[in-house]
């Protein structure tokens, strides 16, 4: 973290990576780090057992939304810093790469080097993830069924920034629904996490693993910097993993006899409904999140329902009902013999476009749904 958070003294960053470098201090003291914080130590850690690390993807050294600054340039334009080396005189190597605006190209490329490269973490990220729809060849015909065809394991990690914030159609959803129609027998994970801590842990999961599977996460946008987007950094030491899902912090400290809803939801509508349940009180309904959607984590699925027995169980998403996680999610909790449970639906009516291009409409529409998820 040290190293992460301080700037060598010969170089002169540009104003605002100043002020970046001063919020990263005040995290570090506040014993909270941040999603750019949690990611890079991710790196680092792994860089620092020997692996290399390859990344690519359009604006990738400082981020689409500005979080990432893993390459530094100097106020005149003359230096570059990369933030991750120098950790140690034996640490593997940071590659990252601004890409040019081919996914088709670029994915496949990332594809055949993680498939050669198994000991070292290959990543690919979408500048938005609706731009991951130029390479949904790649996705069909080799990431997802790579393996069961050819018999080729994988270990490429996809990042696809995905979130409703009222932007136009292009720039709202990653297409998750397109990702889970195509898992079956184990053949790649799906995620959508929330907090730093959980994707430190899912980044590192992938060379953990005495095996290789491509993952595809759901990355945040304006959960890069929201304020509940923060992990205290006992999260990330010794005796922590990554947590398949998150059941509901209050409730775990108050007990469950109050609870009459559990809201099950994925990624960062999270935030909207524990906002609202801690500003009106509402003790009565439990929030619980699904950081790891492909595989099912079905016996802990089933032990936080037995743990609820007797609540109304609803799923809650920001996505439009033909998108998102419900239909597999509904068709996975109903037929799927260990749960075996129906759930209740709120979020957006069918739609054939991923997002109204309206901010005004947009707000009215989440509102209602999160009023609805508590009504």
């Amino acid at each position: 973290l040290t190293h992460l958070t301080t700037l060598p003294k010969d170089f002169d960053p540009v104003n605002k990576v100043n002020r970046l470098y001063g919020n990263y201090q005040k995290s570090v003291d506040n014993n909270q780090l941040d999603w750019a914080l949690g990611e890079l130590t991710s790196y680092a850690t792994m860089l620092m057992e020997g692996h290399n690390i390859r990344m690519s993807g359009q604006d990738v050294r400082r981020g689409t939304f500005s979080h990432r600054h893993a390459v530094l340039t100097s106020e005149d334009g003359e230096r570059k810093h990369n933030r991750l080396d120098g950790l140690s005189e034996d640490q593997g190597k940071l590659h990252i790469y601004n890409s040019l605006l081919s996914e088709f190209a670029v994915l496949g490329f990332e594809y055949g080097y993680a498939t050669a490269s198994p000991e070292h973490l290959t990543i690919w990220e979408a500048q938005f993830g609706d731009f991951a729809n130029g390479a949904m060849t790649i996705f069909d015909q080799f990431i997802a069924s790579g393996e069961s065809k050819w018999g080729r394991m994988n270990g490429l990690a996809v990042l696809l920034p995905h979130g409703y914030e009222g932007q136009g159609p292009e720039h709202s959803s990653a297409r998750l629904e397109r990702f889970l129609q195509l898992c079956a027998q184990y053949n790649m994970i799906v995620t959508n996490v929330t907090m730093p801590a959980n994707f430190f842990h899912l980044m590192r999961r992938q060379l953990a693993w005495n095996f290789r599977k491509p993952m595809i996460n759901m990355s945040p946008k304006s959960g890069l910097r929201h304020p509940m987007a923060v992990s205290p950094v006992e999260d990330f030491g010794p005796g922590t993993r990554f947590q398949e899902i998150l059941d509901d912090p209050t409730v775990s400290a108050r007990g469950n006899k109050k609870v009459r809803r559990v809201l099950f939801c994925t990624g960062k509508v999270y935030f909207e409904l524990a906002q609202y349940k801690e500003k009106n009180q509402r003790d009565d309904v439990a929030i619980v999140r699904l950081e790891q959607l492909f595989p099912l984590p079905t016996k802990q699925v089933q032990k936080l329902i037995k743990r609820y027995d007797g609540t109304e169980l609803i799923w809650v998403q920001e996505e439009s009902r033909n998108a998102g996680a419900w239909s597999y999610v509904a068709e996975h909790f109903l037929y799927n013999e260990a749960i075996g449970v129906k759930l209740g639906y709120v979020g957006r009516p069918a739609t054939a476009s991923p997002a109204t291009g309206y901010k005004h409409v947009h707000v009215r529409e989440q509102a209602r749904i999160i009023d609805e998820a508590f009504a």
